[in-house]
């Protein structure tokens, strides 16, 4: 394995420093997604760039969505030659500590999908959470599975090859709407799912791009997409679950 991390940022300056700082011990490369930020957090992104060797940062003129600036890093470091990426986000709701298990996961099972499951205190926000009840439900009917325990925790491990083979295969949602959207397209392709219990928490000084009106609209449209696929592959998905596999 030739593992990378893959760090989305759209005007996240808080953690940066100290992330950066931390995934620098394990001394693996760490591709940096600037999304089209303002001049503070890009000057601290180049900053770091600058001071940390490891640090190969991509850049977008203009903020192109959550899930665009993940593709971007994910093809970047297929590109350069990685086997597999751990995503890990640049907002503080991640627990680092779980970076080297996830690794690790990822080292005893090369060509699975490894997930976090988060475990939320007190600090997550009562809609944010049904929201995600809801999202669930839509996965579990679109992949005709509950082998996916959460859809939209972006801390988690992609083989790149099976990866890139299906981002190149569909056209995505390029915002909140494409961490669930690769992981029912993975399984439609029969990649195996390792899932991860981690802690998520909702940090005081966090700050949330979510939009409720045009987010929820791509997310909807993500998941009409997918059931349009699922109902395409109906009978081969359920040929798979007859035969358990």
């Amino acid at each position: 394995m030739q593992t990378c991390f893959v760090i989305p940022v759209y005007n996240h300056p808080h953690y940066l420093q100290a992330l950066v700082e931390h995934l620098s011990g394990f001394d693996l490369p760490i591709v940096v997604v600037n999304d089209g930020s303002d001049a503070e957090c890009t000057a601290i992104l180049r900053q770091l760039r600058s001071q940390y060797k490891r640090v190969d940062l991509v850049e977008h003129q203009v903020n192109q969505g959550k899930g665009q600036a993940v593709i971007t890093g994910l093809l970047h470091a297929y590109n350069l030659g990685y086997s597999h990426a751990l995503q890990i986000d640049a907002d503080g709701q991640h627990d680092w500590s779980d970076i080297q298990r996830f690794l690790d996961t990822a080292q005893q099972n090369p060509a699975a999908m490894v997930i976090g499951q988060p475990i939320f205190d007190q600090s997550v926000p009562r809609k944010r959470l049904y929201g995600r009840y809801a999202t669930h439900i839509w996965v579990w009917i679109n992949s005709l599975s509950f082998e996916i325990k959460d859809s939209m925790c972006g801390f988690r491990v992609y083989p790149l090859a099976q990866t890139v083979k299906v981002l190149n295969s569909a056209k995505f949602q390029p915002r909140m709407g494409f961490d669930s959207e690769i992981l029912v397209r993975l399984k439609w392709e029969q990649v195996k799912f390792i899932n991860v219990p981690t802690q998520v928490i909702y940090p005081k000084d966090g700050i949330s791009h979510f939009n409720v009106w045009r987010d929820n609209l791509g997310m909807t449209q993500a998941h009409s997409r997918l059931f349009a696929g699922m109902l395409y592959r109906l009978p081969t998905l359920l040929y798979r679950k007859v035969k358990g596999e």
